[in-house]
This record gives structure tokens, C-alpha cells and sequence, in this order.
């Protein structure tokens, strides 16, 4: 396999992040954002929303975003499973992983930032200002969930969750240690969070999450 990455893209560090957990080797393939190298036609014909990440399979097949290439790697790799087997469970997870993919991320990836500045004329101060709010604030609901899914499993006589929701990463992880890198790289106010940093803290002591950071990558800068 071949991942199309960039090394702070929070989409191709969830990606890493399932590789590494389920020991699959791929080839990792840079393609620079602030360059625009996501823009070239050898690239963008292949993916329509230019972005990254991009898999292509064994088979020569090219996939496109994050969520959907670690679901297809689940559902071809048993191994290290990233959902629960049981289906009221793996919503639970899916929902976690989409507080961050589909309600913080958005709002603050690059295209949105270089927009508020160039398009919008809004200064730097206020353009990290407003990745601080919403940041901060989806955190916030993250910690909530969190607490609220721990208060269901004590009521059904089950142990207090290691990790979002059992004892090792799933899909849920994949999504939150890459925001959680970048709001530290922007100076978010991380405290008041016990049970996000609780499961960072896990997460950053397992060799998979180690070989998918940032600054193990081949185009770090």
C-alpha cells in the first residue's frame, strides 16, 4: 500500500495512526500543502478533492478520506480491530471519532485558515483566536461524551474505560491524538480535560501512535 500523507495533516495522521496500530506495512508518499503539491495533475486526477490522504490498495485501487480508508482497513485487516464488535458499541466510537473529524476539524484545517486570511482579511491574532474557540469548545463536548459514556458503563456493571470506550484505541483515538497535537502546536488550553488527557497520556506511551507522530515522518520539517 501507499499513503499519500503530509505530515501535519490531523486527516493522514489517523491514517497513520490505524496503519501503525494494525502493523501494516505501506510506503509513505509526501505530498506538501503549503507547497500545493496536493494541486498537481499527476495527483489530482486521481483524487478529486485533492486533498490528503490518499491510499492506493495492493490492488492499485485509490482511496480517499480519512474515516472511509480506516473503515476499509478494518473491514480488510482483522487484525487490531479499530470498532467494537458489538453495534450499539462501534456508534458509540464512530460518534466519538465524528465529534472531532466532522465538528472541530473542519473549521480549522489549513484551506479554512489560509481563507479566513486571505479571502476575509482576518488578522492573525483573530484567525488563531477563532481556532482556539472552536478547539477548545469541541474538546470540551469530547470530555463530556466521555464522561457521560463512563457514567453508562459503571450503570452496566462494566470497568471505567481505559481508552474512549474499552481498554485499547479504536477509531476514536485514530481522530483525537492528531487534534489534540495540533491544538498544542496552537497554544490550546488543554486543562479541565482529565479524561481526553487521560487517553492522550495512554496513547502517547504505545509504540504505534510514537512511529505515526508528526516528527517520525520522512517529510517532517
Amino acid at each position: 500500500m501507499k499513503l499519500h500523507t503530509y505530515f501535519r495533516s490531523s486527516a493522514s495522521y489517523r491514517v497513520r495512526i490505524a496503519l501503525q496500530l494494525k502493523g501494516l506495512p505501506y510506503e509513505s508518499v509526501p505530498v506538501h500543502l503549503v507547497r500545493g503539491d496536493q494541486k498537481a495533475p499527476a495527483y489530482a486526477a486521481h483524487v478529486g478533492d485533492a486533498l490528503v490522504p490518499s491510499l492506493i490498495t495492493d490492488e492499485g485501487q485509490w482511496l480517499t478520506q480519512s474515516m472511509a480508508i480506516i473503515e476499509y482497513l478494518d473491514e480488510t485487516h482483522a487484525q487490531t480491530p479499530l470498532l467494537p464488535s458489538n453495534a450499539l458499541d462501534r456508534a458509540r466510537v464512530r460518534a466519538l471519532a465524528q465529534m472531532v473529524a466532522c465538528e472541530i476539524h473542519p473549521l480549522n484545517n489549513l484551506r479554512v485558515l489560509k481563507y479566513l486570511v486571505r479571502q476575509m482579511g482576518v488578522s492573525d491574532e483573530a484567525k488563531n483566536n477563532w481556532y482556539v474557540h472552536w478547539v477548545r469548545s469541541g474538546l470540551e463536548a469530547v470530555e463530556r461524551q466521555l464522561t457521560l459514556l463512563d457514567g453508562e458503563r459503571g450503570a452496566a456493571g462494566l470497568p471505567a474505560s481505559q481508552f474512549c470506550w474499552g481498554d485499547t484505541p479504536t477509531l476514536a483515538e485514530c481522530c483525537l491524538i492528531p487534534q489534540i497535537y495540533n491544538a498544542q502546536r496552537f497554544n490550546v488550553n488543554l486543562d479541565g480535560l482529565p479524561r481526553v488527557m487521560g487517553v492522550v497520556e495512554r496513547c502517547n506511551g504505545l509504540a504505534a501512535f510514537q512511529q505515526a507522530h508528526p516528527s517520525a515522518c520522512p517529510d517532517a520539517e
